[in-house]
C-alpha cells in the first residue's frame, strides 16, 4: 500500500506543477498582448478615457454658460429695443461647404485619368 501512495503523491506534484507552469504562462501572455495593445494604442494616438471624459465635461460646462449668456444677451436687448444680431453660420459648416467648393474647382481644373 505504502508505494501505491507514493505514486498518487508524485503523480499529483507533477499534476500540481504543470497547473502552475500553465498559470505562469497564461499571465506572461496576457503581461505581452497588455503591452501589444497599449502600445499599438499609443501609437495610434487614442486619447486616455479620463482626458476624453475630462474634456467631455468642459464642453458640457462651455454650452451650458453659452446658452445662459445668449439668454441673457437677448433679454438685455429686449431691454433696450435693438434688434437681436443675426446669427452666423456654424463654423464646422462653413468649413465643409469651403472644402467641398475646392473639391469641384479642383476638379473642374484638371481632370481625371481616365
Amino acid at each position: 500500500m505504502q508505494t501505491s501512495n507514493r505514486i498518487l503523491d508524485d503523480l499529483a506534484r507533477v499534476a500540481n506543477g504543470a497547473v502552475s507552469t500553465l498559470v505562469g504562462i497564461k499571465n506572461e501572455i496576457d503581461a505581452l498582448v497588455r503591452q501589444r495593445i497599449e502600445r499599438l494604442l499609443n501609437d495610434a494616438n487614442v486619447v486616455p478615457r479620463e482626458e476624453f471624459d475630462a474634456v467631455k465635461a468642459m464642453a458640457a460646462k462651455a454650452r451650458t454658460e453659452q446658452e445662459r449668456l445668449e439668454k441673457r444677451i437677448a433679454g438685455l436687448e429686449a431691454k433696450l429695443g435693438v434688434k437681436p444680431a443675426a446669427r452666423t453660420a456654424k463654423p464646422a459648416a462653413k468649413a465643409r461647404k469651403s472644402a467641398a467648393t475646392k473639391k469641384k474647382s479642383a476638379a473642374k481644373r484638371s481632370p481625371g485619368k481616365r
